[in-house]
């Protein structure tokens, strides 16, 4: 359910599409919401492509593998961030002022990371024996690979949109928050800014965009404006095959 927008106290937060829940509240989660959105648009087009690229397209096929190494990647420094700099301090404060059930729903997290990993690695391998050897049992058995993964992860989503966020919310300093952005951060090497700010911002519809460039400052504004139309060809290219709709 979304919160009644007539009773609410704080600047709106962001609902994109996919999203399972809005935490209202006074910590700005448009970050948190803007990746949560590229992993779900990933996912689908993955699915898609991975059913609907020809076996002998092996151009596209190995595009294919290189961006899922990206994406792993990404969501691999997603979850390290949050596992060192978000859940630490959140378990803190749930000791502090929460409940034993707030405590038990934050160690989830890092439990439910911690399954997430092997699947990436799982898929990655499936990835690999499609281009060693193309045939149709190899791409069933990496469309099994990524659609397991792809539910696995929207579980995961889902749980840390309706349960864990909202307590972010309601346990949460001001000082806490800020300390654990200044954290998730230090994840994230510089070396790789040209990419995550493309491939955080591509098709995110127009206004979480705009409000997510003039949180991050006008250094980022400047970068995806050299870096969104190469990464866009480079997008259309890979997913060719995808779906448009996904």
């Amino acid at each position: 359910m979304r919160p009644d927008p007539a009773a609410r106290t704080h600047p709106p937060q962001l609902d994109l599409p996919g999203q399972t829940h809005v935490a209202e509240g006074p910590h700005d989660q448009t970050g948190m919401y803007v990746m949560h959105f590229a992993f779900r648009r990933d996912l689908a087009a993955f699915s898609s492509a991975v059913r609907q690229t020809p076996l002998g397209d092996a151009g596209t096929w190995r595009a294919l593998a290189a961006r899922w190494s990206r994406f792993a990647e990404v969501l691999h420094h997603h979850h390290e961030a949050e596992d060192d700099a978000y859940w630490p301090l959140l378990a803190a404060a749930a000791a502090e002022r929460g409940s034993a059930g707030d405590q038990d729903e934050v160690a989830a997290m890092t439990e439910e990371h911690a399954g997430i990993d092997p699947e990436l690695d799982a898929c990655r391998e499936a990835f690999v024996r499609v281009l060693e050897h193309p045939c149709d049992a190899h791409r069933n058995a990496l469309d099994i690979r990524v659609t397991g993964l792809r539910e696995l992860l929207l579980e995961h989503l889902h749980h840390e949109e309706t349960v864990v966020l909202p307590m972010l919310q309601r346990l949460w300093t001001t000082e806490e928050f800020e300390a654990a952005e200044k954290g998730v951060q230090k994840h994230y090497p510089p070396k790789e800014a040209p990419f995550i700010v493309a491939w955080a911002l591509w098709r995110l519809p127009e206004p979480a965009r705009d409000r997510m460039v003039g949180l991050a400052g006008p250094a980022y504004a400047v970068l995806h404006r050299v870096v969104r139309r190469r990464f866009a060809r480079r997008e259309l290219a890979t997913f060719r095959y995808a779906d448009p709709q996904v």
